[in-house]
C-alpha cells in the first residue's frame, strides 16, 4: 500500500498528514477523537484498497502536529482546519469518516459544506454523547487523573491497559508508540497537548460549544452511523434521535466493541464502512432511514 506523510501549515500551525493509497483513488478523509492521531485508521485504510486514497491527519495539539498556544481545540478551529486542509490538497468533493471527536467535527463540516461530502461515516457519536453519557463522565475522570508522565515503557503500558482493557495488546502497544514521546531527563511524557485539551475540554467556554441537532438535520449526504454495542458514549436512544432528525441516516451497531470501535471489532468495522462506502448510491437513497442489518462479519466478530 503505498504511503505518503508530509507536513501542512495551516492557520500558523504545521499539521502532519498521513496519506495512503493511489493518488488517483477516491478520497476519503478520516478524523480522530480526542487524543487519537492519523496512524489509528491504517487498519481501515489498508481495508480501502485499492479503491480510495485515505487521507488522515493528526489534529492540532496530537501526535506530530503543533500544539495551539491558544488553545483553540473546538469544533469550529477543528472545521476549519479541515477546510483547509481539504483546499491545500485539492480535494473538492470526498467521503469523510470521524470518531468521537472526530465524528462531531465531521458532522459539523458534512452539514456546513454540503457539496463537498460525497458519502459520511460517524463513528460513534452524536447529539448527547459528548454532554450527557457515562462515556462522557469517564473521559472527563480520565482527563483529570491521567498522569503527566511515567518513569518507563512498563508503566505507560499499565497505565493504558487500565484504560482501554477492551482493545487488543497489539492496538494498545500502537497507540502507546503514537501518543509518547522520551523525555531529556528520562521516562516518557505525552505527545499531545494533554492539559490544553483537557482545559479546554473540563472547562469550555461555553459561546462555542456546538448544539449538533440542527446539524444532524442538515445533513445531505448519505451517511451511516457506527455505534460500539457496548459503548458508554453514543447511546440507542441518541442514535434512534439521530434518525428521527435525519431519515437518511443509517445506523448500525457492532456487538462487543465499546466506543473504539475500530479498535475493538476492526474486522467487523472495516467491513461495515467498506460496504457502505461501497454501495451503489441509488441504495442508499432506496434505503434511506432503515437501519442497517450488521452483516455475518459484524455479528461474529
Amino acid at each position: 500500500m503505498e504511503r505518503r506523510d508530509y507536513p501542512l501549515e495551516i492557520d500558523g500551525l504545521t499539521l502532519y498528514v498521513t496519506d495512503w493509497g493511489r493518488a488517483d483513488a477516491r478520497p476519503i478523509v478520516m478524523l480522530h477523537g480526542i487524543r487519537g492521531y492519523a496512524e489509528t485508521f491504517a487498519g481501515v485504510a489498508a481495508a480501502l484498497q485499492p479503491d480510495w486514497r485515505v487521507i488522515a491527519f493528526d489534529q492540532r495539539g496530537r501526535g506530530r502536529s503543533d500544539w495551539d498556544p491558544g488553545c483553540n481545540y473546538y469544533t469550529d478551529t477543528y472545521v476549519r482546519d479541515l477546510t483547509q486542509v481539504a483546499d491545500r490538497l485539492g480535494l473538492d468533493h470526498f467521503d469523510l469518516l470521524g470518531h468521537s471527536m472526530g465524528g462531531i467535527n465531521a458532522i459539523v463540516f458534512a452539514s456546513s459544506f454540503p457539496q463537498r461530502v460525497g458519502t459520511l461515516v460517524i463513528e460513534d457519536a452524536g447529539p448527547g454523547a459528548f454532554e450527557h453519557s457515562d462515556g462522557a463522565v469517564r473521559i472527563r475522570r480520565e482527563l483529570e487523573t491521567t498522569p503527566p508522565a511515567f518513569a518507563n515503557w512498563e508503566e505507560a503500558s499499565a497505565f493504558m491497559r487500565a484504560l482501554r482493557p477492551s482493545v487488543t495488546e497489539e492496538a494498545r502497544q500502537q497507540r502507546l508508540r503514537s501518543m509518547l514521546r522520551m523525555r531529556q531527563e528520562g521516562g516518557f511524557t505525552w505527545q499531545y497537548d494533554h492539559a490544553g485539551i483537557a482545559r479546554t475540554r473540563l472547562h469550555p467556554d461555553p459561546s462555542r460549544q456546538v448544539d449538533l441537532e440542527p446539524h444532524v438535520r442538515a445533513l445531505r449526504a448519505p451517511t451511516l452511523v457506527i455505534r460500539g454495542g457496548a459503548s458508554d458514549y453514543l447511546q440507542p436512544s441518541m442514535t434512534a434521535r439521530m434518525q428521527s432528525l435525519n431519515p437518511q441516516i443509517q445506523v448500525m451497531e457492532i456487538p462487543r466493541a465499546g466506543h473504539y470501535v475500530h479498535d475493538d471489532q476492526p474486522e467487523a468495522f472495516h467491513a461495515a464502512v467498506s460496504a457502505f462506502l461501497r454501495a451503489p448510491r441509488s441504495r442508499h437513497t432506496r434505503e434511506a432511514g432503515n437501519p442497517v442489518r450488521p452483516s455475518p462479519t459484524a455479528t461474529s466478530s
